[in-house]
C-alpha cells in the first residue's frame, strides 16, 4: 500500500530524530538523507511527464503563533512554530513544489495578537513578519480578522508579501473587490489559480465602524462570476478554492441565502474548483463532493489552533511544454504536534515572545474567590455576573445580557494577569447601549433559553439542551462542549431584573418576569435601555432578529451608545480602578422547578467533562 504524504513526512522525521540522538551525521549529510528518503515518497520529481505539487493550508490559527500559551502561562502543543518545521520539511522533500496557504482568522484569540495589533510598536506588524517569514504564498481573510478593525488590516494588507484575498468583500464605493480576489502561483511551469472568498456574516456579528466602507456578496454569486473570468482569462491548470466558510447545507433553503457556511454548496453547485481549503467552522474535514457536471471535488479543512496541516498533491501531467493536464488529486492531514517548533522560528521572534510574556503577566488587580465559567451554564453565576456589572457600570443601563463565553476556564483568586482577562473575555466585542422594549426583553430571553436548556419532562430528565441519537437519546460518547447543542455563547442571561425559567414548559413559555432588581415594576410596554456587546447588537445569534424580532436592517437604530475600545480593555480598566473584587453571584433569575434544577445539573455534568 502506498504511503500517505503525512506517513512519509513522519517516516523522515523519525528518521531524522533518530540520528540526531545518536550524533551520528553531521547536519547537512542528515539534511540530504531526509531529503532522499522523502523523494521516494514523491516518485513524480524523477519523472519527465508527471509533476507533483504540493498545497498545504492552515486555517484559524486565533494567533497561535509560538508553542506557548500565554492564557495558561504554559507551554502549547501546537503552533505556527510546528507547522515551520513541518513546511520546511515539504519543501526540501518537494523541490520548491510547495504551495502554502492561509484560511483565515488568524490575527485574533491570544494576548499575543492583542499586543501585536493594539500594543506593540513596531516598524512591521508581528502577524506580516511571521507569515513572510513562512513564506506564504498567499491567504484569505476571515472574520475576526475584519474584527481587528481597518487600521489593522489595512496596515497587514500593505506588508504582506503575498496577495491577501477576499473576492466578495467589495468597495463600497467602487464595488470592486477591497482585497486581491484571486492569484496564480507557478509551480514549474504548472499555474494554479486561487481564489479567495469569505463568510458573509460579518454585518451580523461586528460592529459598522470595523467594516465601514465595505460590502459583503454572497459567496455563490461571488464563486459564479469569478471561476467563469479565472478560466476565460488565465487558462489556468487547476484552480482551488480558498474559503474562509465551513462546510454548510449542500441542499439549503433558498430562503437561507447567503449562507454563512458554503463551501460545499458551491463545490457541487459550481462547476470548475479542483480543490477547496475550507475554515471558520474548525472542522477536520477530509471529503469529496461530486458537482453537478458529475467531477470530483475535494475539500479538506485542517481544524484550527495550528493542530494540523492540511495537505493535497495535485499529479499533473505534461502534454506540451506550457500545458499539463490534471490527472489526480489527493489530500492527507499532519498533525503539527509530532512536529518539534522551528528552531529557527523560535530564534527569529525570541524578542517578541519576551514582550508578550511581559505584558500578558502583567497584574492588574485582584480577586477574593474562584469563578468557573461552567457554573454559569446552570443558573446566576460569579463569572458572569461579573461582566453583567461592568457593563451595568460602564454604561448606566437598566438591564445587561451576556452569556458564557469560555466552555470550562477557571479564573483562580489571587492576582488577576492582563492574560485571565482573555479567559473571562475571549473576544474582542464592542459595549452597545440599545433601546429595547420589556417585550423585546421577554422574547429575547424566551429564544436564548429556548437554545439552552431541554423541556424536562420530570426530575430525572436532562436539564441542557444536548445532541441525541436516532432514539432520542444523549450519546455517552460525546464529552466537553460537543455535548452541547448549541454554543455557549449564545446562552444570554440577565442582570437589572429579577426572573425564573420554567423548564417543564415550552420554549416562548418560559421565561416569568417578577420586577426590576431595584423592585420597581417591570413594564412590557416600556422602553428600557440596555447593555449588550456589539456581537449580539449587530445580530449574532438571533437573539434581537429571531427572536425579538426586530429586522436587522432597524438594529443600528436602537444603538445609542458605543464604546471606544472592546470589552475586555473596560474590563482591565474597571478592575484598575476598583482594584481587588470580591465575587458573587446575583441571584436575580433561578430554575423552577428548582429540585428538576438540581437534578438536572447533577446529571448533565458528567457529559461536560473532555
Amino acid at each position: 500500500m502506498k504511503a500517505s504524504i503525512a506517513d512519509a513526512f513522519f517516516l523522515s522525521m523519525h528518521i531524522m530524530n533518530k540520528f540526531l540522538a545518536m550524533k551520528m551525521m553531521k547536519m547537512p549529510l542528515l539534511m540530504a538523507f531526509v531529503f532522499l528518503t522523502l523523494t521516494i515518497s514523491f516518485p513524480a520529481l524523477s519523472q519527465a511527464r508527471e509533476i507533483k505539487i504540493q498545497i498545504a493550508a492552515t486555517a484559524d490559527v486565533h494567533a497561535r503563533l509560538f508553542s506557548y500559551n500565554f492564557v495558561t502561562n504554559q507551554p502549547a502543543p501546537t503552533s505556527m512554530a510546528n507547522v515551520h518545521t513541518v513546511t520546511q520539511m515539504l519543501r526540501s522533500a518537494t523541490g520548491g513544489n510547495l504551495i502554502l496557504l492561509d484560511n483565515g482568522d488568524l490575527i485574533q484569540g491570544t494576548p499575543a495578537a492583542y499586543y501585536a495589533n493594539f500594543v506593540q510598536d513596531e516598524k512591521l506588524n508581528l502577524f506580516s513578519r511571521v507569515l513572510n517569514f513562512m513564506k506564504f504564498d498567499a491567504a484569505t481573510i476571515g472574520n475576526h480578522d475584519i474584527e481587528a478593525g481597518p487600521d489593522v488590516y489595512n496596515r497587514l494588507k500593505d506588508e504582506f508579501k503575498f496577495p491577501w484575498l477576499g473576492a466578495n468583500v467589495l468597495d463600497a464605493e467602487t464595488g470592486e473587490p477591497y482585497f486581491v480576489p484571486y492569484t496564480i502561483i507557478e509551480r514549474q511551469r504548472v499555474r494554479i489559480a486561487v481564489l479567495g472568498l469569505t463568510t458573509t456574516g460579518v454585518p451580523n456579528w461586528l460592529p459598522a465602524h470595523l467594516w465601514k466602507g465595505l460590502e459583503f456578496q454572497d459567496m455563490v454569486e461571488a464563486a459564479r462570476y469569478w471561476i467563469d473570468y479565472i478560466k476565460e482569462n488565465e487558462n489556468p491548470d487547476a484552480i482551488v478554492g480558498l474559503f474562509h466558510a465551513g462546510l454548510g447545507p449542500l441542499d439549503p433553503d433558498p430562503d437561507a441565502h447567503p449562507l454563512e457556511n458554503a463551501s460545499g454548496y458551491i463545490a457541487r453547485n459550481v462547476p470548475g474548483f479542483d480543490l477547496i481549503f475550507t475554515g471558520h467552522d474548525h472542522r477536520r474535514r477530509i471529503q469529496t463532493i461530486i458537482n453537478v457536471q458529475g467531477d470530483e471535488v475535494l475539500l479538506l479543512g485542517p481544524g484550527h489552533f495550528a493542530e494540523n496541516l492540511a495537505l493535497a498533491e495535485l499529479t499533473f501531467t505534461a502534454t506540451s511544454r506550457r500545458s499539463f493536464e490534471l490527472k489526480t488529486v489527493r489530500g492527507d492531514m499532519i498533525p503539527t504536534e509530532r512536529a518539534v517548533p522551528s528552531h529557527l522560528f523560535v530564534k527569529a521572534f525570541e524578542k517578541d515572545v519576551e514582550e508578550i510574556l511581559a505584558f500578558a503577566n502583567e497584574s492588574i488587580g485582584n480577586i477574593t474567590a474562584p469563578m468557573h465559567s461552567v457554573d454559569a451554564l446552570f443558573g446566576s453565576a460569579p463569572f458572569t455576573d461579573l461582566v453583567h456589572e461592568i457593563q451595568l457600570s460602564i454604561t448606566g443601563a437598566e438591564i445587561s445580557f451576556t452569556a458564557p463565553l469560555a466552555f470550562d476556564e477557571t479564573v483562580r483568586a489571587g492576582t488577576l494577569r492582563w492574560r485571565d482577562f482573555f479567559k473571562l473575555y475571549e473576544y474582542e466585542n464592542y459595549l452597545y447601549t440599545m433601546e429595547l422594549t420589556g417585550r423585546e426583553i421577554q422574547d429575547y430571553l424566551e429564544y436564548s433559553y429556548g437554545l439552552w436548556f431541554n423541556q424536562m419532562e420530570n426530575e430525572n430528565d436532562h436539564l441542557l439542551l444536548m445532541h441525541r441519537d436516532a432514539l432520542g437519546r444523549v450519546p455517552s460518547d460525546r464529552r466537553g462542549r460537543q455535548a452541547l447543542r448549541n454554543p455557549m455563547y449564545n446562552f444570554d442571561s440577565a442582570a437589572g431584573i429579577r426572573y425564573t425559567v420554567d423548564v417543564s414548559k415550552e420554549v416562548g413559555d418560559r421565561v416569568h418576569i417578577e420586577q426590576m432588581e431595584d423592585g420597581s415594576p417591570f413594564d412590557p410596554e416600556k422602553t428600557y435601555k440596555v447593555a449588550i456587546n456589539s456581537y449580539r447588537g449587530s445580530g449574532g445569534g438571533g437573539h434581537l432578529t429571531q427572536g425579538a424580532g426586530i429586522r436587522h436592517e432597524d438594529l443600528g437604530q436602537r444603538i445609542i451608545h458605543t464604546t471606544d475600545s472592546d470589552l475586555r480593555t473596560q474590563m482591565v480598566k474597571y478592575f484598575r480602578e476598583i482594584g481587588t473584587y470580591e465575587p458573587s453571584a446575583i441571584n436575580n433569575w433561578y430554575l423552577i422547578p428548582r429540585e428538576w434544577g438540581e437534578k438536572g445539573r447533577e446529571k448533565d455534568m458528567p457529559f461536560l467533562r473532555p
